[in-house]
């Protein structure tokens, strides 16, 4: 996705890039089929909600220079320029939000535990909706202005029930731990939770509170129950309110 927007605007623009680079192996129409799964499931509080357009006018002059040089490099196909628009002929509109890998970088400790613990409940409560948020990176979880961490970016979105949980094999050799290579099959649908620590987890200071409050999430057989719970029919209960913003039951005296 190309996404921008302008300071004064509550929302944002994204515009499906004409290629993906890798790794990611996904058409235009497989990411505009990911956005309307989210529209029609169950968002348990976690996931944006978007608003999707066709040609949709911008005045040129609103327009920078560098702006219309990004879209015209990453979808091409996506624009129509007139003497005085730029019309694109599609795009979705999401609220905006801090990407959550720059409100980490800014936060006093007390802030990067409560971010990193709505992190992991937003996992924990999309996965319990039976959706496994396919690339799992801060950049790709926003902020909102109550301080709730939402995931919106969907390209790589799927159901938990097509996931294959696997945890990494050992090497054969000593030498299997250096190669390039993986030493183990690959399939398309494989996750390995493992890995995730590999990306997630490269501060010292994030990696200690995520141990402390999410460690499940970096292990297969955590996912797996989830899984096996989901293809049963037992759903966790979801809340999409913190305990204290909920209402209270309340016994008549």
């Amino acid at each position: 996705m190309s996404v921008f927007t302008l300071p004064s605007y509550d929302v944002v623009f994204k515009v499906i890039k004409d290629e993906f680079t890798p790794p990611k192996e996904v058409s235009h129409e497989q990411v505009k089929e990911k956005y309307r799964l989210v529209k029609q499931h169950d968002r348990v509080g976690r996931m944006a909600d978007t608003q999707e357009f066709t040609n949709f006018e911008f005045p040129l002059d609103r327009i920078s220079p560098e702006l219309l040089a990004e879209l015209k490099a990453v979808a091409p196909s996506a624009l129509t320029l007139t003497a005085d628009k730029l019309v694109i002929k599609h795009l979705y509109t999401e609220r905006k939000m801090i990407p959550l890998n720059l409100y980490l970088d800014q936060a006093d400790e007390q802030q990067t535990r409560l971010a990193l613990e709505e992190y992991g409940n937003a996992i924990r409560q999309l996965a319990a909706a039976n959706i496994f948020p396919g690339d799992m990176l801060f950049k790709n979880f926003g902020v909102t202005r109550h301080g709730r961490v939402v995931f919106y970016d969907y390209d790589e979105i799927c159901y938990m029930t097509e996931c294959n949980f696997r945890q990494i094999p050992p090497p054969r050799y000593p030498e299997d731990e250096w190669s390039a290579e993986p030493w183990y099959s690959v399939a398309p649908n494989d996750i390995f939770p493992e890995e995730f620590a590999t990306f997630l987890l490269q501060k010292p200071q994030v990696r200690e509170i995520m141990m402390q409050l999410h460690k499940e999430l970096f292990d297969a057989n955590y996912w797996k129950i989830l899984q096996s719970n989901i293809k049963e029919g037992m759903f966790e209960d979801v809340y999409p309110y913190r305990r204290k913003k909920r209402f209270r039951f309340q016994r008549g005296g």
